[in-house]
């Protein structure tokens, strides 16, 4: 029993050990800025929203990291969140920017990122044409290479045919 208990009890204090490391990371990031969409091109519309200032708490906001100035977070359709907007300048480069906001009542700074690219995450990119994977394409746009291909397919099915039907035959091959 004594020599179950020692393993036992050293993953216990591990688990435990690691719970604790893990609360403090959980609890520091639960009351940051969040912004909406987290990836944004030039000239597009940010969303702004924390829940850090309290039940019906505003903010000052400051997106002058980005370029575009102060902006204020007003209680939105959710009483507990402050919500503010502001667009991003046409001329900003692309990075990682830092957003900030500052709670009226307690003075409590609050952090978050946003990230401008050159490409709107959410757009999808099609392909057009054909894959140019050599002679012989089943929808490629030249039918006189296709043709030559179907062509010595069924001569070498022919010619496979032929050689293992003289073989069942026994003629010497």
């Amino acid at each position: 029993m004594r020599r179950t208990a020692r393993p036992l009890t050293g993953t216990a204090l591990a688990v435990a050990a690691a719970a604790l490391a893990a609360a403090p990371a959980y609890g520091a990031s639960a009351g940051d800025v969040e912004v909406y969409p987290s990836s944004v091109v030039p000239g597009g519309q940010v969303t702004v929203r924390t829940a850090a200032c309290g039940d019906g708490g505003t903010a000052t906001g400051d997106a002058s990291a980005v370029g575009a100035g102060p902006l204020s977070l007003a209680p939105g359709p959710h009483e507990q969140d402050a919500t503010g907007r502001f667009r991003v300048p046409p001329s900003a480069q692309p990075g990682t920017y830092e957003i900030t906001a500052t709670c009226t009542g307690s003075g409590r700074r609050i952090t978050g990122d946003l990230v401008v690219t050159l490409t709107a995450g959410h757009q999808q990119v099609h392909p057009r044409g054909s894959v140019k994977t050599g002679v012989g394409g089943a929808l490629g746009p030249d039918p006189v290479q296709t043709a030559a291909g179907v062509a010595a397919l069924a001569v070498a099915a022919a010619g496979g045919t032929w050689l293992l039907h003289r073989r069942a035959r026994g003629d010497g091959i």
